[in-house]
């Protein structure tokens, strides 16, 4: 696999860092670069995929001071995480399973399997689970869907087999969409599934179940372009906020009300409805 390692003067690291989470990044190692002097540059090691016209679009805006390049890395070493995966419950009768992990569910339970790659969204976050479980409560036979920040796509797979015709999934990191693709295509709905880069101001909508699982803070920013695309009719889900601090983000989204919220641990998921 490649890590994609971004070298930048000490005093933009902040400001690099910044710029590879809103890519969507999973994880971020500084570290020194050798050879260099200490106080003048730091070396920043991710991933952002393997396909290399893709990084260099999603690198196109950084800094001419910010030199990036491609490392190849043992994966082996690089994924000694996996060792440690297993199934998520979400409901008892629906779980999300690692893909490599082997596991044979019991009689009428269903199995999302979900290959993480370099994106975020193994299934076993609070907040995956708790927007799972409302997608499995709005999302009805033919609806339309849109993730907004899908990740490795688990939660457009869900929606998908839970029974939408059609599943628009978006995210800003250029690792999501293949992604995304291969998991909907291990689960068998590669044809409801589709996944891209595009901006949400892009996206057209109107949506019957909008969902987005991301940070309070850039849900806020969001708001508007979240209520644009959904459906006067339909339902907006959104979590990544905090069960105990969340009002600031339901004003940012009013008039729309919320009708129903869901809490694990100090994660909160909340639906709303026009």
């Amino acid at each position: 696999m490649l890590a994609f390692v971004v070298s930048v003067p000490r005093v933009d690291a902040e400001l690099a860092s910044d710029a590879l989470w809103a890519l969507g990044v999973v994880a971020i190692e500084e570290r020194d670069p050798a050879g260099q002097a200490e106080d003048q540059f730091v070396e920043l090691w991710t991933s952002l995929g393997d396909d290399v016209y893709v990084v260099e679009r999603a690198t196109a805006g950084f800094s001419p001071e910010w030199r990036w390049r491609l490392v190849e890395v043992d994966e082996s070493v690089a994924d000694t995480w996996r060792i440690h995966a297993v199934p998520t419950w979400v409901d008892a009768d629906l779980v999300v399973c690692p893909a490599w992990v082997s596991f044979e569910p019991p009689a009428n339970v269903q199995v999302i399997r979900i290959e993480p790659g370099a994106t975020f969204g193994l299934g076993d976050h609070p907040t995956t689970v708790l927007s799972i479980r409302a997608l499995r409560s709005e999302v009805f036979a033919g609806a339309s869907v849109l993730d907004v920040g899908c990740g490795s796509g688990v939660l457009g797979v869900a929606a998908a087999l839970f029974g939408a015709r059609r599943v628009d999934a978006i995210d800003l990191s250029p690792a999501a969409p293949a992604v995304t693709h291969h998991n909907a295509a291990a689960n068998h709905v590669a044809g409801v599934v589709s996944a891209t880069t595009t901006a949400l101001a892009e996206m057209d909508g109107p949506y019957d179940v909008v969902v987005a699982n991301i940070l309070a803070p850039t849900l806020v920013d969001l708001a508007p372009e979240l209520q644009r695309v959904t459906s006067l009719s339909g339902v907006l889900i959104i979590s990544g906020v905090l069960a105990d601090r969340h009002e600031h983000v339901q004003a940012a989204l009013a008039p729309m009300r919320t009708v129903s919220r869901d809490v694990i641990d100090v994660w909160a998921a909340i639906t709303l409805r026009w």
